[in-house]
């Protein structure tokens, strides 16, 4: 479309002024264009997004805003199938949740309205999973609610939903006859409760209008599937403005405060509700739903039907105080983006989601609706959630944690989600942690916290390694990292189906090397700094023990790249885990081995969204992400793209070119094609994969930690320059103090 007729195109139909960026993404291309429409008053972005059969329109509300609103009119909503594939999410920073689709029909065993975390951030139990809603006007009912059954759609209130928008929290707007109404939903942080509010718009002056309310109880783990049971006690606990139940002794009491004129005990099952993403991962797609009892609310101009859902008793009129506190928390974590742009703040919002409480410290969900928090997970995202957003007591926090539990020089690379013991079969996660460290100090300058609390967990971890520990996991004679057993999966790349590991990786991984020698001179650079001389020269002694070995060992003259893993022989598979040795902080690589690795990577491996896991040629290449659970971890890491290996990819893209504004406009139109998948299944988020092969189908997570922080670390940090720009200022401030 050309500009002039696009300009003139949103303004007629969003009565804005013709100034703000207009993305026109087609998707026939792989990646969007941009057109730029010049003037003094941004207020409004239009996405035109074109795809086969439809075309939509997102509102999304720019620059001058403190917020960020996504919106998806009537005739996004009234597409079932392409409404069905847009999920949100509210979190509660307790590793609880809320999340279900834009019409508000639940296509995953996961989406719930609450979600709640037993034992924060782990051992997670869905309480409510959805309300099933009628709006009487006059004599009419209008059923909006929406669930999907065996070869039906009932009922099919999305074909009354005139709108839905995240503003900052899922909103949603219906047209029953003459009345207009808003349903909004959100969960307050640090506390296992949901607000779910209904608001009249409009109606006529002669029709009155009641909402009719009935809760649908789960309560069951979030890995699960209920069905219809006698051991459910349907009794409901009622008192004024509230109702009770507990159906299983087991599991917390649910409490519903309410404004509600009328409850009545209305017990009986929904069964065979289908989940259809769940029938396209080959799990158990179906489950009966009870509800206990039924709301019944009149809405008028000042008067709300309000419900709180609560593993502690909420009244209603609380959630006037429980919207004013969280619409607050939510634009000071918008006021925290370091960097003045519209994608820096959605990311920064989407992060927020991912830092949770964990005892009296903090971690990293590593992914909504089913990861709990990984340690490999954990440390990658680390400097991407919470140092270019002011949350740099958050990192202390994650990182202090997560020293308490360093066990034989190894990080635990997973906190199971019943809350049993650390699991450590990871040989990464531990050398991920000396990254994030680095960073942390690098922007904090807190380097009396580093001396005292980490420098000894990380020197004990260097000692650990060297002599060796956990799944032969040790330093070989000539300094490289030996790591592996039959049956163990220890690398990022760890789909295990069974007894069968799919990417084995064993002996030395080149990631792991690279993480290495970086771990060596982050350690060197701490002792130094901390005036430990002997440190310094051994751990200088191993690290050039390391740059040699390496160079000789894993430099592919044929392919003009890295191997992937060096054992008895070496493996020639082209993977991106070789941009690692470019990307760290520390590489021990020419400018001409790094530039001819980019440029293998580049051509081989990046998609408009990440990095294939193996490049297309490869026999072993699976091109779909999709299936059973079999076939699924078949094409985990077997070509299926990741987005957050786009971060590294872009730190060592600019490594070797430089950052010049040619390079940062090259990056840009990189990252375009992730930025439009924030209007794309999980709202606001960045999903854990993609197919492969194009059209590239989101899967796995709608919404990835390490998606999240990388893209927004490789923002800031590379195209932006945040951490540059700050050594710059340092280096100035420390210039005119000496002239001075």
């Amino acid at each position: 479309m050309p500009k002039g007729i696009c300009l003139l195109f949103c303004s007629a139909v969003l009565r804005i002024y013709p100034v703000a960026p207009v993305f026109l993404e087609d998707r026939h291309t792989e990646r969007p264009q941009i057109y730029e429409g010049k003037g003094i008053r941004p207020v409004h972005l239009s996405v035109v997004h074109r795809s086969i059969g439809f075309s939509e329109r997102i509102v999304r509300t720019l620059i001058r805003h403190p917020m960020v609103m996504i919106q998806f009119e009537k005739d996004s909503c009234g597409d079932l199938g392409d409404a069905l594939s847009r999920e949100w999410l509210e979190t509660n920073g307790l590793g609880g949740f809320a999340s279900s689709t834009i019409v508000g029909a639940n296509t995953r065993r996961y989406h719930s309205l609450l979600t709640v975390a037993r034992n924060p951030p782990v051992d997670r139990v869905a309480l409510l999973s959805k309300l099933e809603e009628t709006v009487i006007v006059g004599d009419e009912r209008f059923e909006i609610s929406t669930n999907e059954y065996e070869g039906a759609i009932h009922p099919r209130g999305f074909t009354m939903l005139e709108s839905f928008r995240l503003d900052p929290f899922p909103v949603f707007t219906y047209v029953c006859g003459t009345a207009q109404i808003e349903k909004s939903v959100f969960m307050v942080h640090d506390a296992n409760t949901t607000v779910i509010e209904y608001r009249l718009l409009q109606s006529s002056p002669k029709s009155s209008v009641e909402v009719e309310v009935r809760p649908l109880i789960a309560f069951r783990d979030h890995h699960s599937t209920t069905y219809e049971n006698s051991a459910l006690d349907p009794a409901v606990r009622r008192e004024a403005g509230m109702a009770s139940v507990a159906p299983y002794a087991s599991l917390p009491r649910l409490h519903f405060g309410h404004n509600a004129l009328q409850v009545d005990d209305a017990g009986y099952w929904y069964k065979n509700i289908l989940y259809r993403v769940e029938r396209e991962r080959g799990l158990d797609d179906k489950e009966d739903l009870f509800s206990p009892f039924v709301m019944k609310f009149v809405l008028g101009n000042r008067n709300n039907a309000v419900i709180i859902a609560s593993t502690e008793p909420q009244k209603a009129a609380l959630a006037g105080k429980f919207r004013e506190q969280e619409i607050k928390r939510r634009k000071g974590v918008v006021a925290g983006a370091l960097v003045d742009d519209d994608f820096v703040r959605s990311l920064t919002v989407a992060a927020d989601q991912f830092l949770v409480r964990r005892g009296d410290g903090f971690t990293v969900i590593a992914g909504y609706p089913w990861f709990t928090d990984w340690g490999r997970d954990t440390m990658i995202s680390l400097p991407g959630l919470t140092l270019f957003n002011g949350r740099a007591d958050v990192a202390k926090g994650i990182l202090r944690t997560f020293a308490k539990h360093v066990d034989q020089g190894m990080l635990p690379n997973r906190f199971p989600d019943a809350g049993e013991a650390p699991e450590f079969n990871t040989v990464d996660a531990t050398l991920w942690f000396f990254e994030a460290v680095r960073a942390y100090a690098a922007a904090t300058k807190d380097y009396g916290f580093v001396s005292e609390t980490l420098y000894p967990v990380l020197s004990d971890i260097v000692d650990w390694h060297v002599r060796g520990t956990r799944y032969h996991i040790r330093m070989m004679d000539d300094g490289l990292l030996n790591a592996g057993e039959p049956g163990v999966q220890l690398t990022w790349m760890d789909a295990k189906v069974g007894d069968w590991v799919v990417t084995p990786r064993m002996g030395m991984p080149v990631e792991i090397q690279a993480l290495w020698f970086n771990a060596l001179k982050i350690i060197e650079e701490f002792a130094i700094r901390f005036g430990r001389a002997d440190d310094q020269n051994r751990f200088d002694s191993i690290s050039k023990l390391v740059h040699g070995s390496f160079n000789r060992q894993f430099w592919n003259e044929q392919a003009q790249c890295l191997y992937d893993v060096v054992d008895d022989a070496p493996d020639a598979s082209i993977r991106p885990n070789q941009i690692f040795a470019v990307s760290l902080s520390h590489s021990m690589l020419s400018p001409e081995r790094a530039r001819a690795i980019v440029d293998a990577v580049e051509r081989e491996l990046l998609t408009a969204y990440g990095l294939r896991t193996l490049n297309r040629d490869d026999p072993s290449y699976h091109g779909r992400y999709q299936g059973d659970p079999l076939t699924r971890d078949s094409a985990y890491h077997q070509g299926t793209v990741w987005p957050w290996l786009i971060g590294p990819f872009i730190t060592a893209y600019m490594k070797v070119h430089g950052s010049g504004a040619e390079v940062r406009a090259r990056v840009m139109q990189m990252l375009k094609p992730m930025r439009a998948h924030l209007w794309e299944a999980g709202l606001d988020q960045i999903s854990e994969v993609f197919d492969g092969d194009p059209p590239q189908r989101a899967g796995g997570c709608f919404a990835q930690a390490w998606s999240v922080a990388e893209v927004l670390r490789a923002l800031c940090e590379d195209v932006y320059g945040v951490r540059r720009k700050q050594a710059e200022a340092d280096r100035s401030a420390k210039s005119r103090k000496r002239k001075s």
